[in-house]
This record gives structure tokens, C-alpha cells and sequence, in this order.
């Protein structure tokens, strides 16, 4: 059990105290890191998102000029050609990494709730602890008391 002699007149001891505080700062720490991982998530994403809009655009532009080469049978064909195919490559591999996104936002979203959940029951147990703490020092008290009298009476 916690030393309880040593209160600072509020029924915590200073070890709950210190603990409490290691708490907070527990949670600031993971808040504060949770806060850098959401602006990073943000910002690949919006990385992501920028580039799956060039690509859109550059494969508009190339249709486009295709549609041009094809009524010119223009020799440079096959060379547009490639640059198109790539650029379908490029937009074949863009997709897996946008699912990749989400796949690891909903994982946090777990993460999180499960996190969140944990640290409620901790604080509940911690009530509780707290309850069972405040009686029992109330019973010994009491107990106290009693021998205290009884000392007395036969004096």
C-alpha cells in the first residue's frame, strides 16, 4: 500500500501525485504525437492527391495529342506511344497507394478507439483504487478509535 501518512491535505499521497502527472504528461506526449501523425498523413495525402491530378491531366494531354497524331500519322507515334503507356503505369501503380492510405487511416482509427477504450478502464480502476483506498483508511481509523477507547477504559 502507498504511504498515506504523507498527504498534502487533498488524499492524494505524493507518489498518486507524481503518477497523475506522469499521466498527463503521458497523454500530452501521445496527443502531441498523434496531432504530428495526422498533419504528416495530411500532407502525403494531399502529395498523393496532387499527383494522381498531374497524371489525370498529362494522360487528358496525351490522348489529346494522340487523337492529333493519328489524323497526321506523324513519325513520332510509337515515341507518344510509350510516353502514354508509362504514364498508364504510372496511374496503375498511383491506385494501390491511394488504398494504401486508407487501409492505414482506418488501422489508426482502431489504434485510437482501442487506446481511448484502455485509457477509460484505466481510469475507472483508478476510482476504484481510489474508493477502496479512502474506506479502508476510514475502517483502520475507526478501528483506532476504538482500541484508543478501550485503553482508556481500563485505565
Amino acid at each position: 500500500m502507498r504511504n498515506l501518512g504523507s498527504s498534502n491535505g487533498s488524499g492524494l499521497s505524493t507518489d498518486e501525485i507524481e503518477d497523475e502527472e506522469m499521466a498527463r504528461m503521458a497523454i500530452a506526449t501521445f496527443q502531441a504525437r498523434e496531432e504530428e501523425i495526422e498533419r504528416k498523413k495530411t500532407e502525403v495525402k494531399e502529395r498523393v492527391e496532387l499527383q494522381l491530378g498531374r497524371a489525370e491531366e498529362e494522360s487528358r494531354r496525351l490522348a489529346q495529342i494522340w487523337e492529333e497524331l493519328e489524323v497526321l500519322t506523324d513519325p513520332m507515334r510509337k515515341e507518344v506511344a510509350v510516353v502514354r503507356k508509362k504514364i498508364d503505369m504510372a496511374n496503375r501503380e498511383l491506385k494501390p497507394l491511394g488504398q494504401s492510405i486508407q487501409k492505414k487511416e482506418r488501422e489508426y482509427k482502431e489504434a485510437l478507439e482501442a487506446f481511448n477504450e484502455k485509457s477509460k478502464e484505466k481510469a475507472q480502476l483508478v476510482t476504484a483504487l481510489m474508493e477502496l483506498l479512502t474506506e479502508s483508511e476510514r475502517v483502520r481509523m475507526k478501528k483506532l478509535e476504538e482500541l484508543s477507547k478501550s485503553i482508556e477504559s481500563i485505565q
